[in-house]
């Protein structure tokens, strides 16, 4: 009786013990610049904001980023139903941007207009 006893407070134990280990960190996203490597060696410098909620990738000029499938970092743009998605439009700095890539922005991309937030 002892040994189910002892078994049974062992398993509690544990159970009590892995779901603190499960919780989410409460700290908030690293504040600097990151510099991240496009697939064609390319450099972009990104901004993380958020916490362990809601988070989010952004240029330092304020324009949503996201990580597509293949590795690229592309500018988010609102679906049809006004969630966030990924576009076709590959990421750059804004030293680098076209006048054709400037353009799009303005009329799709996602400014976030709090960059502290």
């Amino acid at each position: 009786m002892k040994r189910v006893f002892l078994l049974i407070a062992l398993v509690a134990m544990l159970g009590v013990g892995s779901s603190y280990a499960q919780s989410p960190a409460k700290v908030p996203a690293y504040r600097g610049v990151i510099e991240r490597e496009q697939p064609n060696g390319d450099t972009l410098q990104t901004y993380l904001r958020g916490d362990e909620h809601k988070h989010w990738m952004m240029t330092v000029d304020g324009w949503q980023i996201l990580e597509n499938k293949k590795g690229w970092l592309v500018y988010a743009k609102k679906n049809c139903k006004g969630g966030v998605v990924a576009s076709r439009k590959k990421a750059h700095n804004e030293a680098n941007r076209s006048k054709c890539e400037r353009r799009w922005l303005n009329r799709k991309g996602i400014q976030l207009m709090n960059k502290e937030a």
